[in-house]
This record gives C-alpha cells, sequence and structure tokens, in this order.
C-alpha cells in the first residue's frame, strides 16, 4: 500500500485514513479520482469501500485470485479477495469465528460482493470431490435464492428483497465443508402489489417464459405475463437487462445441484403457479354485498395445485370462521375482506415457501460431522433506504441499519481498543455519535415504536394507522430524534403531511408513512385458511404451513416484534465474531459505467457511516505496522539499518525514526508495532524512499549486471571449453573411421589392380566398376566435338574395348546424325558440289585441300557486268556460270584478260562486247590441269579445220569451283585430267606446244626459251 502513495496525486490514497484531511469533500474526492482510473476498491483501515462501475473489470479472475492467496492485507492493493483472504487466514490462525457484513444501496452490488467472495473461496480453499459438492451447491443456491427473493425495483433490476446471513463453515485444515443460511424480513407485500415501473419476484417471470409447454400445461398457465394480475402491476413485465428464459435454465439447473429431485420440484413450481392463479381470483358480491365465488376456473386450479378441497377454499375466501365457547360460526366477507383474505394467503404461501426453500438448502449443504468447525458469515442485509415515500417496510430496514451501525461502531472502537491496549499505547476517547438513543427509540420495551405499534394492532376497537399515530404523539411528544406534523415547529411542519412520522436516524432524517403500518405489522391469516392450508397433500405446502401451530389460540408475533427478536439474535451472534465490512456505493442512479455522481456518493457516504467510522480510525494514529514490514520497507533511509540490521526490529524502527527526524509527537512505539500519528509523516517517509529508490536501483543494477555479466562470461566459457571438447572428440571419430574406411577401400583397390585382367570377382569387381566409371567420366567430358575429328577418342581399358568401339560408333552416327539434320538445302548444294571436287581432285592436286573451307558462288560475274550485246546474243541460252579469267594467246602466249560465260550448250570467251571464241561442250574433247598450286587450265578442243583455233590455254583464280561447275553443266567429269610435269597443246591442226610446270618462290607465269608455257607454282603447305 505504501508503494501506491508516490502515484497520490494521480490515483488517490489506496487508504482513507491516510487522507490529509479527514473532510466529507477529501473523502469523495479521492474516491472520484480512483473511481475514474477503475479502481473501485479502497480501504478504511480493514473496511473495504466499494463502488459500483456498472461494467465488467478484468480484476475478478483466477490470476487475480492466485495473487492475492496468503498476501499480507496491505501489500497489494485493495481487493475483495484481499478482505476474503485475510478473513480466512485469521480465522485458521486464531481458530476463532470471522463474518463479513456487505451493507449498501440497493443497487450497489452487494449480491455480487457476496458472490465474488464465495466464488474466491470455492478456488483458494483446498479441493476433493465432498468438498467440491458442498461449494457448488454454495455457489448454486445463489441463483435459487435471486429467483425466488430478488426482483426489479426502481433502482436496481436484480434488488434482493430479503436480508442474507450465510455461514461458510470451515475444518481445521480450511476446508469448506459446510453451510448455513439465515433469511430476513422477506419483502412479501411484493408479491400482491408492486409499484409502477417495479416487477414481482423474478421466479414468476423465468415460470412463464421459461417453462415448458408441457409445464406450463401442467399447472394451468399461459406463455403470456399479461394475463396475471399479480405480474402487471408495475407495468414492466418486460425488461431488456433480464434475461427470464437463460435465468429460468440457470435456477433449474442449480435445483438440481442441490438435491432437489423432480416431484420436489414439480411441487414447488406448483406453489408458485398457485400463487399467480390466485391473484387472478375474482369476487361478486350477492345482494346484500357479501362476497361470493361461482365457478371460477382460478380457484379450481388453486386447489388443484395446493391439492386441497375446493369447497373448503372457497368457504375460507369468502367466510371468516369465528368460535364462540364450543361453537363455530361462519361470517361471510365483504369483497374488500375477500381480496384482503386472497392476498394474506397469497403472501403466506410465498413466505412460508421461501422459509422452506431456504431451509431445504441448508439441509443440502448441513455438514453433520461431529467436529469442532470455524465459520466465516456473509450478512449481504439491505442498506439504509430513503424514498420518496417510506413505508413499513423501510422502516424495518432502516431500524436493522440503526442496529448494524451500533455494532459497528462498538466493534470498530473495541478492535482499536484492544490493539492500543496489546501495543501497550495509551488510549485515547474517541467522539462518535452514539445512535443508542435512536434503536431505544425504535425497539425498547413498552414504550418503543415498534411496542406500541404491535399494542395498536392487539387492541380491541377501531384501531387505524392515524390512531397508531397519535399514540406516538402521546408517548414520543418530546423526544428529540421524532416529529410529526402535530408536533413539528411551523417551519417543520410545511415538510410532513399528516399521516406522516419522521425521524432523525444516524445517517440522517427519514419521514415514514403510517399508512398500511397496522396491515402489514399484522400480516394476519385467517384460521379457518391456516388449517385447510395444513390439510393440504401437496408436501411443501403442509410441510410450511405445519410450523404455524395451529393449535395454540393466541395471537402469533407481530412482523416487526419476529423481525426485532431475529435482528437482536443476529447482533449476539455476531457480537461473538471477528467483524469485517464491506460498504458499496452506487456511482450513479442511470447505472450506466463511468459516470459519477457526486451528490449520491455524498448521500450514500452519510447513510452508510463511513466519515463516522473514518474518525474512529483516525482519532489516535492513522499508520500502523509491524516493526518487521516497516523495517524492511524504509531500511535504505538509514545508512544504520541499509543493507542489513542485525539487531532487534523495535531498535531498528527507532534509529530509522530518529535519522528521519520523527518529532516525539508524530509517533509512538508499541510493543510489536510503529504508531504514525499524522498522513504528511508517513507522505514525507514515502517520498524520501521514492527519491532513494533510484539511486538504489541504480547502484543494484550496477552490481546485478557486473554478477550477471560475470556469471555469463563464466557459463560462455565453460560452455565454449565443453563444445571444443566434444567438437575435436566427434572430429577425431570422424577422422578413425575415415582413415579406417581408406584403407578398407586402398586394400581393395590394390587388390583389384592386381586382378584386373581376371574374370569378374568379388576382389576386383569394385575395381573394375571404378575403372569402368573413371574411363566413362572421362570420355563424357573428352568426346569429339566434329564428325571429322577421327584422333581424339580416348583411349579404353581392355576391360572396356568392345564398349568403347560401339560408344565410338554410336557417337559418330549421332554426330553425323545431328549434322545432317541441321543442314539447309543451300548448304547441301554446297556439299554436292564439294564432293564432285573432291572426287576429280582430292589427293591429284596440292592446292586442293586449301579450297575445301572455301564456299562456292552460283557466279562470279553479275548480269550487269557482262555486255548488253553479249547478253543479246546468247539470250536464248541459259547462262549458268560466269567468272573472270586470263587468256594465254596461242602465238607468244602473250596474256589478256577475259570473261568465260558456261551457258547450256557451250562455253564463251567475252572480250568486252566481242565473242572471241565459242567453244561447243560437244567439241571439248579434255580438260588439263597440273598437279601443283597453279591456276593453268587446258581446254583440249577437237580441230578438223586448219584454220580452226586448237586448245585453249586459261589462268583462273576460281580453278575448283569452275572446273566443278563446268563438269556438272557439260557432263564433263571424267574429261578432267590432273598432269605432272607438262600439258602437252595443239596450237592449230598439226601444230604443237606444251605448258611446262615448276615450283618456285614465286608464282610466274612466260614463254620459256624453247617456246613452251612456262608456269612456276608456289610450293603446297604442309599441314
Amino acid at each position: 500500500m505504501e508503494g501506491a502513495l508516490t502515484a497520490r496525486d494521480r490515483v488517490g490514497i489506496q487508504d482513507f485514513v491516510l487522507l490529509d484531511e479527514t473532510t466529507e469533500a477529501a473523502f469523495i474526492s479521492n474516491l472520484k479520482k480512483r473511481f475514474s482510473k477503475d479502481l473501485i476498491y479502497t480501504y478504511i483501515g480493514t473496511l473495504l469501500v466499494s463502488v459500483n462501475p456498472y461494467k465488467e473489470l478484468d480484476i475478478y479472475n483466477k490470476k487475480q485470485m492466485d495473487i492475492y492467496m496468503g498476501v499480507n492485507f496491505f501489500e497489494l492493493p485493495p481487493h475483495i479477495y484481499a478482505l476474503s483472504d485475510n478473513a480466512y487466514h485469521t480465522m485458521l490462525t486464531e481458530f476463532n469465528n470471522h463474518f463479513i457484513l456487505i451493507s449498501g444501496e440497493s443497487g450497489a452490488g452487494k449480491t455480487e460482493a457476496s458472490k465474488k467472495i464465495l466464488q474466491y473461496y470455492a478456488v483458494s480453499c483446498p479441493s476433493t470431490n465432498l468438498l467440491n459438492t458442498v461449494r457448488d451447491k454454495m455457489l448454486m443456491s445463489n441463483p435459487v435464492l435471486e429467483a425466488f427473493g430478488n426482483a426489479k425495483t426502481l433502482k436496481n433490476d436484480n434488488s434482493s428483497r430479503f436480508g442474507k446471513y450465510m455461514d461458510i463453515q470451515f475444518n481445521s485444515q480450511g476446508d469448506a465443508v459446510g453451510g448455513h443460511i439465515l433469511n430476513y424480513l422477506l419483502e412479501k407485500s411484493r408479491v400482491v402489489h408492486q409499484n409502477h415501473g417495479e416487477r414481482n419476484f423474478h421466479i414468476f417471470y423465468q415460470l412463464v417464459e421459461g417453462g415448458s409447454d408441457d409445464l406450463l400445461r401442467q399447472l394451468g398457465l399461459e406463455r403470456n405475463c399479461q394475463h396475471y394480475n399479480y405480474l402487471t402491476q408495475g407495468e414492466c413485465a418486460t425488461v431488456p437487462s433480464i434475461n427470464d428464459k437463460n435465468d429460468w435454465k440457470s435456477v433449474k439447473n442449480a435445483l438440481q445441484i442441490i438435491d432437489f429431485d423432480e416431484m420436489i420440484t414439480n411441487h414447488l413450481f406448483g406453489v408458485v403457479a398457485s400463487v399467480l392463479h390466485l391473484g387472478n381470483v375474482q369476487f361478486d358480491t350477492d345482494s346484500k354485498g357479501r362476497a361470493i365465488l361461482d365457478k371460477n376456473t382460478e380457484l379450481h386450479w388453486v386447489s388443484n395445485l395446493l391439492d386441497v378441497d375446493a369447497h373448503s377454499l372457497q368457504e375460507g375466501l369468502t367466510f371468516r370462521k369465528i368460535e364462540a365457547k364450543m361453537d363455530q360460526v361462519l361470517s361471510p366477507f365483504t369483497v374488500d375482506h375477500a381480496i384482503y383474505a386472497r392476498d394474506a394467503l397469497a403472501k403466506a404461501i410465498y413466505g412460508q415457501t421461501f422459509t422452506w426453500l431456504v431451509n431445504r438448502i441448508n439441509d443440502s449443504m448441513e455438514n453433520k460431522d461431529s467436529a469442532q468447525k470455524t465459520v466465516i458469515g456473509l450478512l449481504d442485509i439491505y442498506g439504509f433506504e430513503v424514498f420518496y415515500v417510506n413505508s413499513f417496510e423501510q422502516f424495518c430496514i432502516n431500524y436493522c441499519n440503526e442496529k448494524l451501525q451500533q455494532l459497528f461502531i462498538q466493534l470498530t472502537l473495541k478492535s482499536e481498543q484492544e490493539e492500543y491496549e496489546a501495543e501497550g499505547i495509551e488510549w485515547e476517547p474517541v467522539q462518535f455519535f452514539n445512535n443508542k438513543i435512536i434503536c431505544d427509540l425504535v425497539e425498547e420495551r413498552h414504550r418503543g415504536i415498534i411496542s406500541i405499534l404491535d399494542e395498536e394492532c392487539l387492541r380491541p376497537g377501531d384501531a387505524t394507522d392515524l390512531t397508531f399515530l397519535e399514540r406516538l404523539e402521546e408517548k414520543m411528544g418530546n423526544h428529540p430524534h421524532f416529529v410529526t406534523h402535530k408536533l413539528a415547529d411551523k417551519l417543520t411542519r410545511k415538510t410532513l403531511e399528516r399521516g406522516d412520522f419522521r425521524l432523525l436516524h444516524y445517517a440522517g432524517e427519514v419521514t415514514y408513512c403510517v399508512v398500511g403500518f397496522l396491515d402489514k405489522n399484522n400480516d394476519l391469516l385467517y384460521r379457518n385458511i391456516k388449517d385447510l392450508m395444513c390439510q393440504s397433500k401437496n408436501a411443501i405446502v403442509r410441510e410450511c404451513f405445519a410450523t404455524m401451530e395451529t393449535e395454540n389460540k393466541r395471537r402469533p408475533e407481530t412482523v416487526a416484534t419476529q423481525f426485532k427478536c431475529s435482528l437482536l439474535k443476529l447482533t449476539e451472534m455476531l457480537m461473538a465474531k471477528e467483524a469485517w465490512y464491506i460498504r458499496c456505493l452506487k456511482s450513479n442512479e442511470s447505472k450506466k459505467p463511468g459516470q459519477f455522481d457526486d451528490a449520491l456518493i455524498r448521500h450514500q457516504v452519510k447513510y452508510l457511516g463511513l466519515m463516522e467510522h473514518l474518525r474512529v480510525r483516525r482519532a489516535g494514529f492513522a499508520y500502523r505496522r509491524k516493526y518487521e514490514d516497516f523495517l524492511k520497507r524504509y531500511k535504505p533511509l538509514c545508512p544504520a539499518t541499509w543493507p542489513h540490521w542485525r539487531g532487534v526490529p523495535a531498535d531498528g524502527v527507532e534509529a530509522l525514526a530518529q535519522h528521519l527526524g520523527y518529532l516525539p509527537n508524530e509517533y509512538k512505539m508499541g510493543r510489536t508495532k510503529i504508531f504514525i500519528r499524522h498522513p504528511r509523516t508517513l507522505y514525507a517517509t514515502e517520498d524520501a524512499f521514492e527519491k532513494c529508490k533510484h539511486d538504489l536501483a541504480t547502484r543494484l543494477q550496477a552490481k546485478y549486471k557486473g554478477y550477471r555479466a560475470k556469471g555469463e562470461f563464466r557459463k560462455q566459457k565453460e560452455a565454449a571449453t565443453k563444445i571444443e571438447t566434444c567438437w575435436r572428440g566427434v572430429q577425431a571419430r570422424k577422422e578413425k573411421e575415415k582413415r579406417a574406411w581408406a584403407v578398407k577401400v586402398i586394400k581393395k583397390f590394390i587388390k583389384g589392380y592386381m586382378t584386373r585382367g581376371q574374370a569378374k570377382t568379388t576382389d576386383n569387381s569394385e575395381y573394375l566398376a571404378f575403372v569402368r566409371q573413371s574411363y566413362l567420366n572421362r570420355l563424357r567430358n573428352n568426346l569429339p566435338k566434329t564428325v571429322l575429328d577421327k584422333t581424339t577418342w580416348l583411349t579404353p581399358p581392355p576391360v572396356l574395348t568392345e564398349t568403347s568401339e560401339i560408344l565410338r560408333e554410336l557417337h559418330y552416327r549421332l554426330m553425323v546424325r545431328k549434322y545432317v539434320r541441321g543442314i539447309t538445302p543451300q548448304r547441301k548444294a554446297q556439299l554436292q558440289l564439294k564432293l564432285v571436287t573432291s572426287s576429280i581432285f582430292k589427293g591429284k592436286k596440292e592446292s586442293y585441300p586449301q579450297s575445301v573451307p572455301q564456299p562456292f558462288l552460283d557466279t562470279r560475274i553479275s548480269d550487269q557486268e557482262i555486255n548488253m550485246r553479249i547478253l543479246q546474243v546468247i539470250r536464248n541460252e541459259q547462262i549458268k556460270y560466269s567468272v573472270p579469267v586470263i587468256k594465254y594467246d596461242r602465238n607468244g602466249f602473250k596474256p589478256r584478260p577475259r570473261q568465260l560465260i558456261l551457258t547450256q550448250t557451250a562455253a564463251y570467251l567475252i572480250e568486252e562486247a566481242k565473242i572471241k571464241q565459242r567453244v561447243l561442250y560437244t567439241s571439248l574433247k579434255g580438260i588439263s590441269v597440273s598437279n601443283l598450286t597453279d591456276g593453268i587450265i587446258v581446254f583440249h578442243i577437237t580441230c578438223e579445220d586448219p584454220k580452226q583455233k586448237g586448245d585453249l590455254v586459261m589462268q583462273c583464280d576460281h580453278l575448283f569451283e569452275f572446273l566443278t561447275k563446268l563438269s556438272i553443266i557439260a557432263n564433263k567429269q571424267n574429261a578432267i585430267s590432273v598432269v605432272q610435269g607438262s600439258i602437252k597443246i595443239e596450237i592449230q591442226a598439226g601444230k604443237e606446244s606444251a605448258v611446262d610446270f615448276s615450283t618456285g618462290q614465286e608464282p610466274m607465269v612466260y614463254k620459256a626459251k624453247n617456246g613452251h608455257l612456262m608456269v612456276v607454282a608456289n610450293r603446297a603447305r604442309t599441314r
């Protein structure tokens, strides 16, 4: 808690005791500041103040429960789990009984608070199958009691209309082993009457809306709340925030868990249905003004469901049985009396059934083990109520709150005084408002309001609510806390009606309207109807009314007296227990999240007596802590106590207080605790601690980081060493395995090598496989790239000779196939020409190899380069090929440049525009060339006429191309001769000469001295 003081400006103070000012304004401001941050819980010492946020907060999960289990009360932020856990562990430690008083206005969250406490104990206590069953029954009692005891009011859609006290029984080990419930003052009048905007008890609507069709048929009900008088008076049968169908399922499930069998459940719903039918019973009048019932269907259903005689029931609702000595007389009712009797019966049936239901739940949760047990009680009681019109119910509720406030102040003062005495601190008397005077005003025998009300109810004669008010004025006329219209001064009289009286409660003034006080206090049920109910065959009805002592002729106790007696028993029971308190506040009337209504909160703070409690807690010392806890937190502020105090904690705290400069009147040293008078002293201490924490944190961080770094370094070094060791071991083992494998492989390889020439055996199979694989891998990377490459095929090992030959043949076939498929038509034509050339000259003429890569052209002279006259002359013959040549004269061998044109039938030797010679292919008897590198060509022409020109000698740079074309055009492949030495030529008929060939450094052509044509060719290059 102290740790939150540094954030007090932002989120307020967790304990109101530590407020600087104990004013109402400071109290509400702190509450508002915390509410704005969704901090709905605040302490006043050990009292818990809870503000309803009207929204779901994520502070009730299992994780939160675990956080608060077994933790010191003030160690964590305020929470309902902290109070529940502290009460539980105090009970276990001291082995005594405790109770938690939950109070507040309707809608402030009292029922939810009691649920949260039960859920916490269900989770935090030890668990077995038996214990889980007990817890389930405790938890499931809530939806059942809410259905039968809660209703929608103007202030709350799920308002508890009864007071509930539940004892949770624990064994010595802290196990929840049983439970017991007491109920107080069920608002039975709600069964027959609801104010506008309010509803009857939830169970009626749940039955009509959620019951199955078969069940409703058996009970004679319709699925429409508007058909029942007891459900329509408030005109709000349907409420958006209430789902009656789902709630019905929850109630059915809960009844099964708390051991209600099907028959009992059906009887119970039959009783509920009978009340609805009873509300629809209508009376007529006869001629004498008496109430009568004729053929009433609703009455028939009531008698069936209650299992009583229909005639007797009709008689009980229309006649009163009067006993005079030995005789019995039936006195008829008027319609008003009949309606009163009907409503009285409905209230009695429902009220007695509710009591029976609580008893059945108690039987279900009862622990029959005789071992000693301790208990924690949960008192969920209505808070102080002030409405626009306050009636008998508000009077009883506010009287209850007066008694509880009296108990509250007594127990608080008692616990404070006991703590001071235990610590040896002088007790300083506390000034507070003692509300005993108001309690006596209400409950004092023969003189209190309840006694006067009972006297008026029992008084013979015409007693009314106004005569009761007159009696109050007579008896209470001088009481300072009582005033009526008659007794008030002129100013006050304006605020009071003639039928009102006003009480000045501890929480403020409340004006009560006396109308209905006598009827509600009497709550009479005529004896003949009681007798009839006792004769019922319905097990629940018979059991309920059997307890009403019908044989006893004495008048039963009034409602107020019964309530006073039960309240006195409750206070006696609570005085024997250790008290814990939860005060619930509504944040706003509209039930909207995030809204904080200051006026409404101020009103509740006043009515709940929170300022009174704060003043009692702050009367002496605002803050107290055990020496060990105080020293543990604040020891860094004093060099003498930091980091360790070796002595007695009290001496350490004294040294700390002296060092901090506490004045003698600011604190006291008890036996086990230090008491600090003013919150500002604690604030200064906490602020100093907050500043000290930063320096301390820096030093601790430095030390811790150094420690962590060293530890991390050592860990890393050790890890590295281990990893290195392991890695070396792994590597060594791998190396060993590798070497062993290598030895085995090498041995096998050597043996295989030695036996490689033998047939395949186990010794050489792997070696031979290796040889094959190795050869094939090398061959794959060194395959011949062209078809002409015949020399690069790798020599195979003996074992693969045959395989290699097959592969070589396949590979060359594949290359040839690829080559052939990749040849274009033009390329094919070229190759065919080259093939002809090869067949003529390959191996015969030295310059042939150099000509192979040179492509052949279609012609060497274009048509544009040939004279037009020539073209016209030979236009009838198709030109096949043209090439420039040098022609040597027959006489003197003088060189002359000419064009040689090949047509389809003849070869033409052209000089510009003149045809010098036409050689028909038929007259061409042979063609001669030398075997050297020269380009000389000799056409041997047939000479029959002496005047005819002889052989033609030419030199052509494109010899192979020209002769190949000529051989194909003229079909003269066999007429071409490759000659060594010299070629004889016939200059003209009968006259011969020769062309001689030799080799030299420079190529030359000239006329030799012997008259021959001398041709010197270059020597051929060797490849």
